[in-house]
């Protein structure tokens, strides 16, 4: 999925997300930092919400169980995925993979697990820290070989 994918899917379930959290379109304009004239544009369909807006929604709805059914597990991973290519370096606690993960391989102390819904692979070592995430299975194949030191 790439980074104009995830702008309109999110763009078109913005309406679902904002009546789950009991919101009016005059606070989650407010929330959003856009115009309510905007959000209803989008809520209409007419256009769709800009990157921007989007890590906003993510970031701050993290919780909404829209989001997580439509794009599986966390959106603020998930729109990291998207904005940096990739996450290597800095390792993030996961649960393991156990709603949203099809375990690909296990090798040595890692799991290359790929997400049920979204289908973006990832990397998680013995203690569940994510050590990589793609959308690339070559890529994410590649990195877990480096990780075993093959």
């Amino acid at each position: 999925m790439d980074r104009e994918t995830a702008i309109i899917l999110i763009s078109e379930k913005i309406k679902l997300i904002r009546t789950e959290q009991d919101y009016t379109q005059d606070k989650m304009a407010e929330i959003l930092g856009i115009s309510k004239k905007t959000l209803v544009q989008i809520e209409k369909g007419r256009m769709t919400a800009n990157w921007t807006t989007v890590v906003a929604v993510c970031a701050l709805f993290n919780d909404s169980e829209v989001l997580n059914s439509m794009l599986g597990d966390d959106p603020v991973e998930f729109i990291k995925l998207i904005g940096m290519i990739n996450t290597e370096g800095k390792k993030e606690k996961t649960m393991g993979g156990k709603v949203w993960w099809r375990e690909v391989s296990k090798e040595g102390n890692f799991h290359l697990q790929q997400n049920v819904i979204s289908q973006h692979y990832r990397i998680l070592d013995e203690e569940n820290y994510r050590r990589f995430s793609t959308f690339n299975f070559d890529d994410a194949e590649k990195r877990l070989n480096e990780l075993l030191g093959k």
